[in-house]
């Protein structure tokens, strides 16, 4: 190879080391690639769970008002499925799990 494209390959290794890093090779070498999300906590994680269905129950409320071509019965009312999970969902254990995981970090 020239020297220019050399130096354009090591810039982009560079540029990729620098920028590409959201996906990571996974260990066991299948080819697959994992995504992190960054979070300060345990609670935090379960607060983002909870957002993300809330979303998802808003989302499915603004189309209740389309009938379904596909579905002839009374389709699953999916809304009410995703508030029951909501409910039962263990925010408190969530908070009281990065408590102890702050206490045996230290």
């Amino acid at each position: 190879m020239e020297t220019n494209e050399i130096k354009k390959l090591e810039n982009l290794r560079q540029l990729t080391a620098k920028y590409c890093n959201t996906l990571t090779p996974s260990a066991d070498k299948t080819g697959t690639h994992k995504a992190q999300i960054k979070m300060q906590n345990y609670y935090e994680l379960g607060c983002t769970i909870t957002e993300i269905i809330k979303l998802c129950i808003v989302a499915l409320e603004q189309e209740a008002h389309q009938t379904s071509t596909t579905i002839k019965y009374s389709p699953i009312n999916v809304p009410l499925i995703l508030e029951m999970v909501l409910e039962m969902f263990p925010l408190d254990e969530f908070e009281l799990i990065t408590e102890i995981n702050e206490l045996l970090v230290e």
